[in-house]
């Protein structure tokens, strides 16, 4: 038996681990801001930048993005750590806000209307804005999560969307078309459904595929490295990227990449999609 057979494969997701990092550490890191972008590396998801929240218990969180005039405005993104037992009966304090719910490790049940979900690793939940929502940790162990949020925003003549729950596992991944299936796709959001404002989805890119070319649009864009590394072009500057790297982009920051290896380069995308731009 080869080495390689015996290898133990790498999680499906990354997860943040927290604690603190030791005095001989190096100061620099990778961690940037820009008028553009911002990288968030792994290494400063630590213990004390942690926040809690009302109506949760045995709940830390993770504040990954939030609206800021000027930069990205449509939503904020946190990782949840739950405790065993931990959760809220009321998550969600503001009515207007909808939310989605991507698992990366342990078991989550999640009650809305009567009706109870579980959901394991790769199980996502979209929760409408003004729905009555519960979630816990179900298991014995902890329970992380990524909890993204947006203010719905209304049009008259269209219905709201539905609440969903899924796993990304059942879920084809849409090849890119002329890439031969190296860079994919998979869609949470129905994007024919007019019904959202945001969208989902989880791309991947095996090792050596690229996003050949500067994509400059006016979505805004939340990217949380899941697996894998990567190098991106982020507004004319080149920034290597890898698993438990956040990247927040503000509307037409050109953006390009591609795929380290050795294994594939995945990451959870937060998009805004099919509405106006206001105007003042």
């Amino acid at each position: 038996m080869t080495a390689d057979a015996t290898r133990t494969p790498p999680p499906a997701y990354y997860v943040p681990q927290g604690g603190l990092p030791p005095q001989s550490q190096l100061t620099t890191d990778r961690a940037m801001f820009t008028e553009a972008f911002a990288i968030i590396p792994k290494g400063t998801l630590s213990d004390i930048v942690t926040s809690y929240l009302p109506f949760w218990t045995g709940a830390r969180f993770w504040v990954l993005a939030r609206p800021l005039s000027g930069f990205a405005e449509t939503f904020s993104q946190y990782i949840v750590e739950l405790a065993p037992d931990g959760g809220s009966d009321r998550p969600e304090t503001d009515p207007q806000a909808e939310g989605a719910l991507f698992v990366v490790e342990g078991a989550l049940t999640v009650r809305i209307g009567g009706e109870t979900h579980n959901l394991t690793s790769g199980g996502f939940a979209f929760l409408p804005a003004g729905t009555d929502w519960q979630v816990h940790n179900s298991g014995a162990d902890k329970t992380v999560f990524h909890w993204i949020r947006k203010r719905y925003q209304a049009v008259d003549g269209l219905d709201h969307p539905n609440p969903f729950f899924t796993n990304e596992n059942d879920i084809p991944a849409a090849a890119m078309p002329g890439t031969n299936g190296a860079w994919a796709t998979t869609r949470f959001m129905d994007p024919t459904d007019m019904r959202h404002d945001m969208h989902v989805t989880i791309v991947t890119l095996q090792p050596g595929a690229s996003i050949p070319f500067d994509e400059t649009h006016v979505m805004e864009h939340g990217l949380y490295v899941l697996r894998g590394k990567g190098v991106y072009h982020l507004n004319q500057q080149w920034v290597e990227v890898e698993a438990g790297d956040f990247m927040w982009l503000r509307a037409f920051c050109p953006q390009a990449c591609y795929a380290g290896g050795p294994e594939p380069f995945r990451y959870l995308l937060y998009k805004d999609v099919n509405r106006h731009a206001a105007l003042p």
